[in-house]
């Protein structure tokens, strides 16, 4: 049976395009945070003990119509994240040891 171990991995890589930064989150240490700065910008705050990002507005500044059609975006991939983690939870074989016995799915 394979070992899910939780993790959080970063990964850049400097090319002549430029300068990527990868993150991956996948532990229980992530928390999700939507915070609003003075009433001048919001930020979505995504950390783990490991890493952190942040998103807020084009540049910093004032929100324009592109920040908006972002934050829907980013809005229904988490609906249908939330949606995938529940179909899979209620769907997904429990695998039970017993003892002297080889594993056996439930």
């Amino acid at each position: 049976m394979k070992e899910h171990r939780p993790y959080t991995r970063a990964v850049v890589s400097v090319d002549e395009n430029g300068t990527r930064l990868d993150t991956s989150f996948r532990t229980p240490h992530l928390s999700v945070m939507a915070l609003g700065a003075d009433g001048e910008r919001p930020f979505l705050h995504l950390s783990s003990r490991e890493a952190q990002v942040i998103i807020s507005t084009t540049g910093g500044g004032p929100v324009t119509a592109q920040d908006l059609t972002l934050a829907r975006q980013i809005a229904d991939a988490a609906a249908r994240y939330l949606t995938y983690c529940e179909l899979l939870h209620t769907t997904q074989n429990t695998t039970v040891m017993l003892p002297g016995l080889e594993e056996v799915t439930a």
